[in-house]
């Protein structure tokens, strides 16, 4: 991370200083906000976690519990949102803390004993290069502790407000300002029973699957149940089953089936124990399961191996279903692009599937994460409302996707195992189960979303020059060389969750000194030019690289790029004494290993601009040389200044 751009400041350059426009918290909520955020889970503190970055928006979030969270549901955390982490600076935070998933074990009925089960096969559970961050487990309290902590040390000093539950959202749209009425109890000690009233530009809800904004606006869950009753436990407990610290997939012959997540800190571990099936009209509450049913059950299926259970910090159990909203947002059918969206739903506001892919949490932080930077880039004038389409737009597909994956896997996870060559009775084939697992493990991995061609998502015209950054898919970080100081680092590092652009240029063959053409031809476009996204986008007192951050790779080493050399806009000067930055310029040489060109597919010869929007996913890929067309994709959204 950079600081010390403004004079030297002593203490811990993780905490911000206190902008001028940071709206003090109180105990009362402001009567008047510009983004109103309900639910303070993953996907509500995601969105507060990047707008509390811009103190110029007045961010309000608020939570129905009394406090925050000290014991969490979801554990998992995909790779994808390790890289998202990363860009809030906390992802060593849990890396450490975590535990790591390597290696997932598949167990089934022994042919010979079939009360007992046996290992059968076992697995990487992510695939090599698929992520410079691993798959992780961590409680959900704690990655909630982490946001907070980004949020209070930003310049806005965001804190929620908590023990309040909404009773109504309401818009009114011949309102020019604050269109979006809130109405709130209060549920906590001493204030039971108040109700408040909030005026807000846009409202997004992230208040769970029982959404009160959701049934504001007139959305619903649409889906199915699969009548199967499921119980999942966190446990201490001696046992002398040997994968009980890998992931664990056990399917027995008769008691049904059994995933094994082990947890952080090296003795806690996760047990999803498949129960009864319900009857069609049956919920899983008719059933008043025990936990001491949900401990035989997991007993009776690791068989022969014992489970000694100590304690049980939580347990809960759960019905299997996939639901999802037809739209996310509270545009009337037929009027998107006539009327503008005031408000958002997110998470399992607008899907509910089952735990067992672990994208509860990861695909509601990503709704928001993609949420975040479009609504900051609307409120702060620098890109028109349409924008703001481009969220249900680009989400609800990603999520249907996700639901269609999440329904088959949960039928095979709660088949029975096929018996026997024959496969006499039906049932799911063991080894096919293991290839299902593999076969989707990108897309368990949070990596399976692909974004179509939209006003911000440009056409494949030119991926051929650079095949491994796809378009529409998550920006696949590198590593390189930093030339002014030879530290080796991870090329998509340095994209921070600040709402800025990134324009990464990897230069051709020859671009290290032609004047006019690759890299060069570009920085002098890019200063110059009144076409110039940088010219027409920055503001007057901005500095140079605020809303677009320019970055260089060349295919030379480090020795060979002089700093003096390059051009003036990849060493920019900013901030109130016009220091230079230096950390802007790469070199793709690396001691060992392929470079960033080989293993992104870029054209040696020619290079190639790759457009990175706020949320870290692909936008375009376009030659060095596309200048207007580069300027025609901003131009489509964005305001001039």
């Amino acid at each position: 991370m950079q600081f010390h751009l403004n004079g030297f400041r002593p203490g811990d350059p993780h905490v911000a200083p206190v902008a001028t426009q940071a709206v003090p918290h109180t105990g009362a909520l402001p009567a008047q906000v510009d983004v109103f955020i309900v639910g303070g889970g993953p996907a509500g503190l995601t969105l507060a976690a990047q707008l509390a970055a811009f103190p110029d928006i007045h961010t309000c979030v608020v939570e129905q519990k009394d406090g925050p969270m000290e014991l969490g549901q979801a554990d998992g955390i995909a790779c994808r949102t390790m890289e998202m982490f990363e860009a809030f600076n906390f992802s060593e935070r849990v890396l450490k803390e975590a535990c790591w998933i390597n290696e997932v074990t598949f167990w089934k009925p022994d042919e010979k004993q079939p009360e007992n089960i046996v290992r059968h096969g076992r697995v990487q559970d992510t695939e090599d290069g698929l992520s410079e961050f691993p798959h992780v487990v961590l409680n959900q309290a704690r990655v909630h502790d982490f946001y907070l902590d980004v949020m209070r040390h930003s310049p806005s000093r965001l804190e929620p407000h908590y023990s309040r539950r909404v009773l109504e959202v309401s818009v009114d749209r011949t309102a020019d300002d604050y269109p979006v009425t809130v109405r709130l109890e209060r549920t906590g000690e001493g204030h039971a029973g108040q109700v408040e009233t909030v005026k807000a530009r846009y409202v997004v809800g992230c208040d769970g699957a029982r959404s009160n904004v959701r049934r504001s606006i007139g959305r619903q869950l649409v889906g199915d149940s699969a009548n199967q009753a499921w119980g999942v436990m966190d446990v201490l407990a001696v046992t002398d089953f040997p994968d009980i610290r890998y992931k664990v997939a056990v399917q027995s012959a008769n008691g049904g089936n059994l995933l094994v997540i082990p947890r952080e800190g090296g003795y806690l571990f996760r047990l999803y124990v498949e129960m009864d099936k319900l009857g069609e009209e049956e919920r899983v509450t008719n059933r008043n399961i025990t936990i001491e049913q949900l401990i035989a059950t997991a007993q009776r299926i690791l068989h022969p191996y014992k489970l000694d259970v100590k304690e049980v910090p939580w347990w809960s159990v759960y019905e299997i279903g996939q639901r999802i909203c037809d739209k996310y947002d509270d545009v009337p059918d037929g009027q998107v692009g006539r009327v503008d969206p005031r408000v958002f739903i997110a998470g399992d506001a607008c899907h509910t599937h089952s735990p067992k892919a672990g994208q509860g949490m990861n695909f509601s932080m990503q709704d928001t994460f993609n949420l975040g930077w479009k609504l900051a880039a609307v409120l702060r004038g620098q890109c028109d409302p349409a924008l703001l389409d481009t969220y249900s737009e680009e989400r609800q597909p990603a999520a249907q996707q996700l639901i269609d994956f999440d329904r088959e896997w949960a039928k095979m996870f709660s088949d029975k195992p096929k018996a026997g060559a024959d496969g006499e009775g039906g049932g799911v084939d063991p080894k096919e189960f293991q290839r299902y697992f593999e076969q989707h493990g990108r897309f368990t991995a949070g990596m399976g979303t692909h974004y179509q061609p939209s006003i911000i998502r440009g056409e494949d015209t030119h991926q051929p020059l650079a095949t491994g950054f796809v378009i529409g898919t998550r920006f696949h970080s590198a590593p390189v060389l930093r030339i002014t100081d030879a530290k080796p680092m991870h090329l998509g590092h340095v994209h921070g969750a600040d709402g800025r652009w990134r324009l990464y240029a990897f230069a051709g063959a020859k671009d290290l000194h032609d004047e006019q053409r690759g890299v060069r031809a570009l920085c002098r476009f890019l200063s110059d030019s009144p076409d110039s996204p940088l010219t027409r986008f920055t503001r007057p007192g901005q500095d140079v690289d605020s809303v677009f951050d320019l970055r260089a790779i060349f295919q030379e080493g480090h020795r060979e790029l002089s700093v003096d050399a390059m051009p003036a806009l990849l060493f920019p000067r900013k901030g109130r004494y016009g220091l230079r930055d230096y950390e802007k310029v790469f070199s793709a040489q690396l001691k060992n290993g392929p470079d960033v060109f080989d293993l992104r597919g870029i054209d040696r010869g020619r290079g190639a601009l790759v457009v990175v929007r706020p949320d870290q996913y692909v936008a375009h890929v376009l030659p060095l040389d596309a200048h207007q067309e580069l300027a025609r994709f901003f131009a489509g959204f964005m305001r001039p200044n």
